[in-house]
């Protein structure tokens, strides 16, 4: 009901009101769960690393689908300054202050997206073939072994994954990092122009 000045009642607002609510709980039903476990502590990683952990950036790497104890690793590293970086060492902190152990179960259970970075085919097939001295710790498939803590390179950006493979090779990636020293050797060994194409094939895999 109304008053000459079409405005409700308290009677008919009432009325609104009532139907207003029934049909947001209807919605909500609908929806579903809109929070996984995790969820509400990972606002600041989207900002950088993308919805979901998967990356729209070339520089910054995919967390979706990646392995929870090597996530958990590189986030103890960042915050002790063992891993050098002034822009992740205060959110690894702070990851580890909202719980390590739960981030990292959210990130692990994201379905990773290809990256939309695109590479040229070239580069993929040199790639390929570079990556056969690779494949000792990553495997064939690049996807690394979560019981060693090497990690699944499939998808990531190729300007993040060439940006990684220079910084092992100045030795400027987790410098003094012992269980690193085969991989630091490894990239000593390549030429800088090669990580390209590596880069361009890991990036390319699915």
């Amino acid at each position: 009901m109304t008053t000459r000045y079409g405005l409700l009642t308290g009677a008919g607002f009432a009325l609104v009101l009532l139907a207003v609510l029934a049909t947001g709980v209807s919605s909500a039903a609908a929806a579903g769960p809109v929070d996984a476990p995790g969820f509400s502590k990972v606002f600041t990683c989207s900002a950088c690393h993308g919805a979901g952990g998967n990356s729209l950036s070339d520089s910054m790497p995919t967390l979706a689908g990646i392995y929870p104890a090597y996530f958990k690793k590189q986030i103890q590293d960042y915050a002790a300054g063992k891993r050098p970086s002034p822009e992740m060492e205060p959110y690894a902190k702070m990851v580890l202050v909202l719980g390590v152990d739960e981030i990292a179960n959210y990130f692990a259970g994201q379905s990773r997206q290809p990256t939309t970075i695109a590479v040229s085919a070239a580069a993929v097939e040199r790639g390929r073939v570079a990556s056969a001295q690779c494949a000792i710790c990553h495997g064939a498939d690049g996807r690394g072994d979560p019981a060693k803590l090497v990690p699944n390179l499939g998808g990531q950006p190729p300007g993040y994954l060439r940006l990684q493979m220079l910084l092992f090779k100045a030795e400027k990636r987790s410098p003094g990092d012992a269980n690193l020293a085969a991989i630091k050797a490894l990239m000593k060994g390549i030429p800088e122009e090669t990580f390209t194409d590596l880069a361009a094939y890991y990036s390319s895999l699915r």
